[in-house]
């Protein structure tokens, strides 16, 4: 039999987010919602070690949270109404399923009267779970502010009657653009884990963002995307240590994925409206495409850069494709590339060190390979990306 913390922790993988969706569209107030949740999670270490897990913990902790909500309205309000009390009805549980209202919640948060950049970490926050520090890291805030700001949004939403639905299909399009942007950000959190549950969950709302959106090319590159790259989630670490895309095991990459993510592109493709997801997507199969072929298609790979570069410019995409320039015209090719993007990104990026390191040692210059990789190791912040640089470092000849 599982034990009481393991379901817990099951309970609040699997269904966090899709409890509080059902409470929050019932109570329109996030905060209180989470509170409620929280206090049901907590009941439920005391609970469950002393009674047993329930054959249904998510009706559990439902039912908890509901009461709990239901209780703080009565002490609050000192003549309650039957209005002011929380009209939270028990959904019909007995399919083992809860009626999945995320991309509702999903909507609420990315509503024009919520701040453009609390959108995204919005998102995370409540529909997703992952706490404020972790958001702060991944955008770089300061967690404290980040967290202030997270709750005066709750506040603002509860406040201005947001309403809880999803918008008609003139207004859908609107924002769904920065619920794609959260789902990229879930997928790139953990992608180093070969576990990778956020990526898992990622796919999940992503292949939700399909259904609702069946004509957004978009949000079908999004989905062929995190496909992809969930497909290699256990082959990019091994031992500990980061394994490129380009010396992965292939055997270890998931089929079933991979033709799920063909089948997403492909449909993309067919709606004949280029985006930078599509072209990310793109150039996962192009890799992916090893598996078959082996061999890797540098030209089509140069060509998607480019295009990458055009639509969403960034300065990974740049050193990406100054690494695909060295390969098909040389590492000095590509070092050209690399100096002409220090100018404009600065020194602190790590993969153009890791990048320059890689390309000085091919061209034979050692020392200064070995010197690029000591800096590259100085701004990695991942140990399996350490792990890798230090094992390149070691092998190089003097």
């Amino acid at each position: 039999m599982i034990d009481a913390p393991r379901a817990a922790e099951i309970a609040a993988r699997d269904s966090y987010g899709r409890i509080l969706a059902y409470l929050s569209a019932r109570t329109h107030d996030i905060a209180s919602a989470e509170d409620a949740l929280a206090d049901a999670f907590a009941k439920a270490l005391t609970n469950w070690p002393k009674k047993g897990v329930p054959s249904n913990p998510d009706a559990w902790l439902l039912t908890v949270a509901r009461n709990r909500l239901t209780d703080r309205q009565r002490h609050t309000t000192k003549f309650p109404t039957v209005s002011e009390i929380p009209d939270i009805p028990a959904p019909d549980l007995n399919n083992g399923s809860l009626e999945d209202q995320r991309l509702s919640l999903l909507m609420v948060c990315a509503h024009p009267a919520i701040a453009a950049d609390l959108h995204t970490p919005l998102m995370l926050q409540i529909v997703l779970g992952i706490e404020a520090k972790i958001i702060a890291q991944l955008f770089l805030m300061p967690p404290t502010a980040l967290s202030k700001r997270l709750v005066r949004a709750k506040a603002k939403i509860r406040d201005s009657g947001i309403p809880f639905h999803i918008p008609d299909a003139e207004n859908l399009p609107e924002r769904s653009n920065a619920i794609l942007e959260a789902i990229y950000a879930l997928h790139s959190h953990d992608w180093l884990d070969p576990a990778d549950g956020m990526g898992e969950e990622a796919l999940y709302l992503a292949n939700l963002m399909c259904k609702f959106l069946p004509n957004e090319a978009e949000v079908f590159g999004l989905s062929a995307l995190i496909a992809f790259s969930h497909a290699r989630r256990t082959a990019r670490v091994v031992d500990g240590v980061l394994v490129p895309i380009e010396q992965q095991n292939t055997e270890d990459w998931d089929d079933d994925l991979i033709s799920y993510g063909n089948r997403h592109l492909n449909h993309a493709y067919g709606l004949a409206s280029i985006g930078r997801f599509q072209i990310e997507a793109a150039i996962e199969s192009v890799h992916l495409s090893r598996k078959e072929t082996r061999t890797t298609n540098w030209d089509a790979l140069n060509k998607l850069f480019h295009a990458h570069l055009k639509f969403a410019p960034s300065a990974g995409a740049a050193v990406s494709q100054a690494v695909v320039t060295a390969n098909l015209h040389g590492a000095e090719a590509g070092l050209k590339t690399l100096d002409k993007l220090e100018q404009q990104v600065g020194t602190g990026f790590q993969p153009l060190w890791a990048a320059r390191a890689e390309l000085l040692s091919r061209s034979g210059q050692m020392e200064k390979a070995f010197e690029c990789y000591d800096k590259a190791i100085s701004l990695a912040t991942h140990v399996p990306v350490i792990r890798f640089l230090k094992n390149k470092q070691a092998k190089l000849i003097l």
